[in-house]
């Protein structure tokens, strides 16, 4: 029997559906009275608080590709999975606050490839905007296919019905709305997650005998696996550290570096501090402090995801009978794919194993929610960037902002036809956090390389920046495919993530070496032209938050900050 007729969605598990979404295309029709220029469509003219920025800031990240992605991960390995939370997430999003908002925002550029171009060049730009404007497509392309996956094994609507009626949703709003629309209903969208997975995890963990009772059930299911399985033992599964499960490495050693360096700082600052999907919500803020703030304030609830997204992961590994099975070696029919169980479908399968009709009803929208979320930044992100950094650049330069607003809602159509192809690619993978930590090394980590060297070193050269990324991005895709059997070359295998971790941190590398010596042998720029770019070059002053002084704590970037990274410490020590 297949996944899809296992459920049996009643009346009120399609009007809470109904409503959602007539209220989602009611904000986008509310943004739209909102836009009179380019900068309203894709900045949201500034004007945005910084807690509305924050949440969105989470709320693009907790896509239906975290949700799904974590909790398939965790259904596998168990509790080392918060480590894309508490070492790869929070120090980064405290970096970008602290350390490089006051550059995006005090620049004013509409996006990071524009920063690219102001800093390195034509070349550098170039590069990027068509390498970020690839990786959207991509990601926009996972989450279309969870999303069909959602519907398809819990409504039992045909696939293609699916991924036409969501991506024209999503099409409707963010080009009726722009980033505001986005931004607006990513907070809605947020505490609609967090409302329809509570349930599930407090049924689930009522059903094993709560936390305790979780951690024996893992423990038998452990030591009664066969060898043949390769399932990590319940040590591994039950303690983050030194997280051999993840990292795919034996020595504990190795593992922690791996963790720490390929993880927690190449792929996870070359993440959330170049990617524009994020540092796009930033840029909205009303002010340089609610900029800064914006990653900060969402830190806090970020730190706090797994207890949705990687605690029901966890609980259907020992609930869920397709889960056990497949975690114990064996191969389970059906689906969400009809292809067969993979950990993909962990959390599909505990909300049918758990959930009445009802709160039935509220999770699949929560899991609509997430993936709205997820492919409208995607869109939002990439409709910015083909409009501004290539279209606006290299087409047609200084047309109207109606002109260009028009070619944005033209990308937005676009960028949602081009998904519909591209999840077909994230269909092949058993685990869609694999796919994603593989794109991220590609395209994040040889740009956070690149930025990291051009905004500290006055000495990288135009010629550098677009160089070293070519070489960065080609060096972790050859290094990826040097350990893949089964779509490179299969030269050394190493399991878990470890081979994403891997190619990053060899991209990132290559990318700071080869920036270095091209640097060394080609002209930087006159240094009158690199102020708002170079923290040598630009005075403390362009960095300061004037509107933070006389503020109490709460309201100051450097305690917020200061507050974050002491919780996450201690999280770490807790688990």
């Amino acid at each position: 029997m297949l996944l899809e007729t296992l459920i049996d969605a009643k009346a009120v598990d399609y009007l809470i559906l109904v409503v959602y979404f007539a209220f989602v295309l009611g904000v986008g029709w509310l943004a739209r009275h909102q836009i009179a220029d380019a900068s309203d469509y894709f900045q949201s003219g500034r004007s945005l608080p910084a807690w509305v920025t924050g949440l969105a800031f989470v709320s693009a990240n907790l896509g239906a590709v975290e949700i799904m992605g974590m909790s398939a991960t965790a259904a596998q390995i168990g509790i080392p999975t918060v480590h894309y939370f508490w070492i790869g997430a929070v120090p980064a999003m405290v970096f970008l606050g602290v350390v490089m908002m006051p550059f995006y925002y005090g620049s004013k550029v509409r996006s990071v490839p524009e920063f690219m171009l102001r800093r390195f060049g034509p070349g550098a730009h170039l590069v990027n905007a068509i390498s970020f404007a690839l990786a959207q497509l991509l990601i926009a392309g996972i989450n279309l296919y969870l999303l069909g996956s959602i519907v398809h094994a819990l409504l039992g609507w045909p696939l293609w019905v699916a991924l036409i009626v969501a991506a024209a949703v999503v099409l409707a709003y963010i080009t009726m709305g722009g980033l505001s629309a986005a931004i607006y209903n990513e907070v809605l969208q947020f505490f609609v997650i967090i409302a329809s997975l509570l349930p599930l995890v407090m049924i689930g963990l009522h059903r094993v005998g709560g936390w305790g009772g979780l951690k024996q059930k893992i423990t038998d299911a452990a030591v009664s696996a066969p060898a043949s399985a390769h399932v990590p033992s319940a040590e591994q599964q039950l303690h983050s550290w030194p997280g051999q499960a993840l990292s795919g490495f034996t020595s504990p050693a190795l593992s922690t570096v791996g963790i720490i360096f390929g993880l927690g700082f190449v792929l996870s600052f070359g993440y959330w501090t170049t990617n524009f999907v994020e540092v796009q919500r930033a840029m909205a803020s009303e002010s340089l402090s609610a900029a800064r703030k914006t990653p900060i304030i969402g830190a806090f609830p970020k730190m706090l995801v797994p207890a949705v997204t990687i605690l029901p992961g966890m609980i259907a590994g020992v609930l869920v009978p397709e889960i056990a099975q497949l975690k114990a070696g064996g191969s389970p029919a059906g689906g969400s794919s009809g292809t067969g169980v993979t950990y993909n479908d962990a959390l599909l399968l505990l909300m049918r194993d758990l959930l009445p009709n009802g709160l039935l009803g509220l999770a699949i929208t929560g899991l609509l929610a997430a993936f709205m979320a997820g492919m409208a930044a995607n869109v939002s992100a990439f409709n910015t960037v083909l409009s501004i950094d290539i279209w606006g650049t290299y087409v047609q330069k200084g047309r109207s902002d109606d002109y260009y607003v028009g070619v944005g809602r033209i990308a937005t159509a676009v960028a949602v036809v081009v998904a519909i192809f591209t999840a077909m690619i994230a269909g092949s993978f058993s685990n869609i956090m694999d796919y994603l930590q593989t794109l991220f090394g590609f395209f994040n980590a040889p740009l956070f390389a690149t930025f990291i060297l051009g905004m500290f070193w006055r000495r990288s050269t135009p010629a550098a920046g677009w160089i070293g990324l070519l070489t960065g991005t080609t060096s972790a895709i050859l290094v990826w495919l040097g350990g893949n059997a089964e779509v490179g070359f299969g030269w050394y295998s190493l399991p878990g993530q470890g081979l994403a971790f891997v190619a990053a941190s060899a991209g990132f590398v290559m990318d700071l070496v080869v920036s270095v010596l091209v640097s060394l042998v080609t002209t930087p720029k006159p240094r009158e032209q690199l102020r708002g770019f170079v923290y040598s070059e630009t005075p403390r002053a362009d960095l300061a938050d004037e509107d933070e002084q006389g503020q109490p704590w709460y309201h100051r970037t450097l305690p917020l900050a200061g507050l974050a990274m002491a919780m996450v410490v201690a999280l770490n020590a807790i688990f």
